[in-house]
């Protein structure tokens, strides 16, 4: 990789790197490791991210899957992928989805105005209220807050409910406020930190819920002659994303080299380390790739609606044949590879480290080595990480396709031993911003996101050459005979 970004002007060296030359990326056959590696930049990566960060901006902050942010990011990398030459196909698919046109606005009116920071529950309905507020304490006042309709007896109809979470899910909570007559309901937490509630995909109630910090709820209570508008603006029900997929023009189509990520973010803010990493770099190796003659055809994927349950790579693999499953040689996922507080993970094909799911399928050892194989070429250290099943190499280990990939850390807490190997913060999350709002183009280690764009290039290059150690299957010369 040409190791530099652009900051204030001026080319920015990491530590250890060094400029390359890439005037003729755009001409040369990129067919070794350390050709396409120059060409697929830390710069461009961070374009694509950029891009994905200014879509997320005019889209109400998210880019879910379903969503108009979702739909222009699937705009996107189609029209990167066409500028760079590919033919690409938009799989359509279908999704039950829950997302905010606008952010949640919760104002206290009286008896002082200001705004509140708040979380809105997934799958909370529109409305725009003004009330005065009823509070609905927690233990040792009530050890099941809102759980049950005799909790709301004397409710004042029309007051927004303020709820102390525990003991019930929030929708029934929700549901019994609104029996009671509730034009709106905050839950606040009942520890430190915010929630990240849903009410569930079955909540239809057309009231607007939202969620506030233990330290917030518990002032709100104690206001005396309270008053909060409360406005939330949302979609509920189906809706349609797509599958972005794009081929290599050479390699052999019987054997095919399946690279794949999310294009979606969640609801709480733009994912552009989750998944905006992966997308960028996975658009920076298809475009330097597209011009190289390779053995084995290499196909691009950008899975739609990961967040909302793998629903975009379990559709296309649910729908293909059974000749067309058997053409795939293996899956390679890149989902989260730019993370704060990083670690470098490589997934544990063999259950080396036998933790959790178990080995992935014939062939997924053969795929951790090569990444392993990776990180010691550049003097690197690399921890395994399970196969747990919470991104989309799921669906395809479910169908015995050997898979592997590498990872950042999401929400799990470094180690003292991990922050002596890779530097950064024990006790903190190898990504502080997963799934929240500060999820945004500054959330990021340049190093771990230039390291691991390479390793991207360098694993789907050395399998678009041959799969031989995980399927067996050799390279064809220009005979179209093996080898």
């Amino acid at each position: 990789m040409n190791r530099y970004t652009v900051w204030a002007g001026a080319a920015l060296l990491l530590p250890g790197m060094s400029l390359a030359d890439t005037s003729d990326c755009g001409t040369r056959q990129n067919n070794t490791v350390e050709k396409l590696t120059e060409c697929v930049t830390l710069e461009g990566v961070r374009e694509h991210q950029a891009a994905l960060q200014a879509i997320a901006d005019a889209n109400g902050g998210h880019r879910v899957g379903g969503s108009a942010g979702d739909l222009a990011t699937v705009e996107y990398i189609r029209d990167q992928l066409m500028a760079a030459g590919y033919s690409v196909e938009l799989q359509p698919v279908q999704l039950q989805t829950f997302f905010t046109v606008a952010p949640p606005v919760l104002e206290q009116v009286a008896p002082v105005p200001g705004s509140i920071a708040n979380t809105i529950m997934s799958y909370s309905g529109s409305g725009d209220v003004t009330a005065p507020v009823t509070t609905l304490w927690g233990p040792p006042v009530d050890a099941t807050p809102g759980c049950e309709a005799a909790d709301f007896a004397g409710f004042p109809a029309g007051n927004i409910a303020l709820i102390s979470r525990g003991a019930c899910t929030f929708a029934i909570k929700a549901i019994n406020a609104y029996n009671a007559g509730a034009s709106g309901v905050v839950i606040y937490n009942n520890a430190a930190g915010p929630i990240n509630g849903t009410l569930g995909n079955g909540f239809t109630l057309d009231l607007p819920v939202t969620s506030v910090t233990q330290a917030v709820g518990e002032q709100l209570a104690a206001t005396p002659g309270l008053v909060l508008r409360l406005k939330t603006e949302t979609f509920r029900g189906i809706a349609t994303t797509y599958n972005v997929i794009a081929e290599t023009a050479t390699g052999n189509p019987d054997n095919v080299v399946v690279v794949g990520g999310h294009l979606d973010s969640v609801n709480a803010g733009p994912g552009i380390n989750d998944n905006g990493s992966a997308i960028g770099a996975m658009l920076e190796t298809a475009k330097q790739l597209g011009r190289t003659r390779v053995a084995n055809k290499v196909r691009f994927a950008w899975w739609g609606a990961e967040e909302s349950g793998l629903v975009g790579s379990t559709y296309y693999v649910n729908t293909l044949s059974a000749e067309d499953l058997g053409r795939i040689a293996l899956y390679l996922n890149f989902d989260i590879i730019g993370s704060p507080n990083y670690v470098y993970f490589v997934y544990d094909g063999d259950d080396s480290d036998a933790v959790g799911a178990g080995p992935g399928p014939a062939g997924s050892a053969a795929i951790e080595k090569a990444f392993e194989a990776f990180y010691d070429s550049r003097g690197l250290p690399y921890k395994g990480t399970d196969f747990s099943g919470r991104s989309d190499y799921g669906p395809f280990i479910a169908v015995g396709v050997p898979s592997g990939g590498v990872f950042s850390g999401a929400e799990g807490i470094k180690t003292a031993d991990e922050a002596a190997l890779w530097g950064g913060v024990a006790g903190l999350a190898y990504d502080p911003c997963f799934h929240q709002a500060c999820d945004t183009y500054d959330n990021v280690s340049l190093e771990a996101l230039d390291v691991n764009a390479d390793a991207v290039a360098h694993a789907t290059l050395t399998f678009a050459m041959s799969t031989a150690e995980v399927n067996g299957v050799r390279s064809r010369g220009k005979s179209g005979k093996n080898k």
